[in-house]
C-alpha cells in the first residue's frame, strides 16, 4: 500500500510541476477565480485529460475509486505546489457523487463524462433572498407541464454564477407545499431564455457570486434528480459531500495561508512578540485538529460523505479561519490598513477580507449550532413559526 501510495505521489507531483512550470505557469500561486476564468477552464481539461480531475470516483464512471489516502495524498501534493482553485469544484465534487448515488444511468452516462473531462462547469442553485441558511424556505417554483419543467423565481449568492454551463437547483414543485416537503432537485442550463445572472461584488473586490433569476426557464422532465417532490434528501446528501473529502484540499490551501502569516511575522519582526507566535502556534493546532478529525470521520464511512458526528466541522473550520484572518492582520499592522488598488489586496488582506463571510456562507454559525443540537444531540427541535 506504502509504495503504491508513494508512485501515485510522484505521478501527481510530476504532473503538477510539468504543467505549473510549462503551460500553465501563469496560474501558480493564483488562488482567484476572477480575471483567471478562461486559463482555469483549460487548466480543468487538463486535470480531466491526465485522469486527475475526479479521482475518488468509481473507474465505471472515469475515476480512479481513490481511497481516503489517495485524496489526501493529491491535496497536499496541489497544495504545495500553490496549484490554483478548482472551477469544477461542484461538479467534480458534489454534483457527480450525488448522481452517482441518484441519478439515472442515462443521467451519468449524459452529465458525468464531461463534468470529468473538464467540459462544463456547473453552480448550485440553492440559496434565496429569504432561503440562505434556512434553506428548506426555498420559494423557487418548478411545474411539469407537458414534458417540461418550468422554474420561476431567484437564487442570490450563487457561486460561480456568471460562468457555469448549467446549475442545479432545489425548487418548490408541490403547490403549497412547506419546509422540506415537495422540492425537487433539477438540472438546468445556464444558456437559455429565461435566465438572467447579474453579478454580486464583494468585499474583495471580486464578483465569483451571482443573482439568478428563472422567468419560465426550463428544464426537461429527464433533468429531474430523484423523485419529484423528494429533493430535499437529493439535497442534504450533496452539501454532505461538500461537508466531507472536499474538504481536505481547503485545509491544505489553510496550511499555506499559516505559512504565509508565518512569513509576514518574520519579515517584519511581528514574531518576536511572544503574544504573537502564541496566536500563530494556536493556529497551526487548530489547522492539524481540523486535518485529522476529517481523516477520521472519512474514515468511518463508505461513501464519501459524512455521518452526523461532522456536523459540528463547518462551525469549527469557519471560526478558525476568521481568527486567521484577524491574526493575518495583526501581523501586517498599519500596513494591513492599506491597499494599492480597491480591486486588489495583497494575500494576507484577502484572507481577512474573505474569511468575514466564513461564518455565514454555506450555513451560518447560528444555524449550524441548531443543526448540531436538533440532529446531532437529538434536542428539541427550535420553533419554526409558520413555516
Amino acid at each position: 500500500m506504502a509504495s503504491t501510495l508513494e508512485a501515485f505521489r510522484t505521478e501527481v507531483r510530476g504532473w503538477l510541476a510539468a504543467q505549473l512550470d510549462g503551460e500553465f505557469a501563469g496560474l501558480r500561486g493564483v488562488t482567484r477565480h476572477t480575471g483567471h476564468v478562461t486559463a482555469l477552464r483549460a487548466w480543468e481539461a487538463a486535470l480531466g485529460a491526465a485522469g486527475l480531475s475526479c479521482i475518488a470516483w468509481p473507474v465505471a464512471h472515469g475515476g480512479r475509486n481513490a481511497g481516503i489516502a489517495e485524496q489526501l495524498v493529491f491535496a497536499e501534493e496541489y497544495a504545495a505546489m500553490s496549484a490554483p482553485p478548482r472551477l469544477g469544484h461542484l461538479g467534480v465534487e458534489l454534483l457527480g457523487p450525488t448522481l452517482i448515488a441518484f441519478g439515472t444511468e442515462a443521467q451519468k452516462q449524459r452529465l458525468l463524462p464531461p463534468i470529468r473531462r473538464g467540459e462544463t462547469i456547473w453552480c448550485q442553485g440553492y440559496s434565496e433572498p429569504n432561503a440562505g441558511s434556512d434553506l428548506a424556505n426555498v420559494r423557487t417554483q418548478a411545474r411539469l407541464a407537458n414534458g417540461k419543467w418550468r422554474v420561476n423565481g431567484q437564487k442570490t449568492w450563487t457561486s460561480w454564477g456568471l460562468w457555469a454551463d448549467h446549475i442545479f437547483v432545489l425548487a418548490r414543485s408541490e403547490a403549497g407545499s412547506r419546509g422540506s416537503a415537495g422540492l425537487s432537485f433539477l438540472l438546468m442550463n445556464m444558456d437559455q431564455p429565461g435566465v438572467t445572472r447579474r453579478p454580486i461584488r464583494q468585499i474583495t473586490g471580486e464578483n465569483e457570486f451571482a443573482e439568478v433569476f428563472f422567468n419560465d426557464a426550463e428544464a426537461s422532465e429527464e433533468d429531474l434528480v430523484g423523485a419529484a417532490g423528494q429533493g430535499w434528501k437529493v439535497a442534504m446528501t450533496l452539501l454532505g459531500f461538500e461537508r466531507g473529502v472536499s474538504t481536505l484540499v481547503q485545509q491544505m490551501h489553510f496550511a499555506n495561508e499559516v505559512a504565509q502569516v508565518v512569513s509576514a511575522a518574520l519579515a517584519n519582526g511581528r514574531a518576536r512578540d511572544p503574544l504573537i507566535r502564541q496566536k500563530i502556534a494556536d493556529a497551526w493546532t487548530g489547522l492539524q485538529i481540523m486535518k485529522f478529525t476529517a481523516l477520521r470521520l472519512m474514515s468511518d464511512t463508505t461513501t464519501g460523505a459524512p455521518d452526523g458526528s461532522a456536523l459540528t466541522s463547518k462551525l469549527y473550520w469557519s471560526r478558525w479561519h476568521r481568527a486567521l484572518g484577524d491574526l493575518a492582520m495583526e501581523v501586517l499592522g498599519a500596513a494591513g490598513e492599506v491597499a494599492a488598488d480597491l480591486n486588489f489586496h495583497t494575500e494576507l488582506q484577502h484572507v481577512y477580507l474573505r474569511s468575514r463571510s466564513d461564518t455565514i456562507y454555506a450555513g451560518s454559525s447560528q444555524i449550524q449550532r441548531n443543526i448540531i443540537a436538533e440532529r446531532g444531540l437529538g434536542l428539541p427541535r427550535e420553533p419554526r413559526g409558520n413555516l
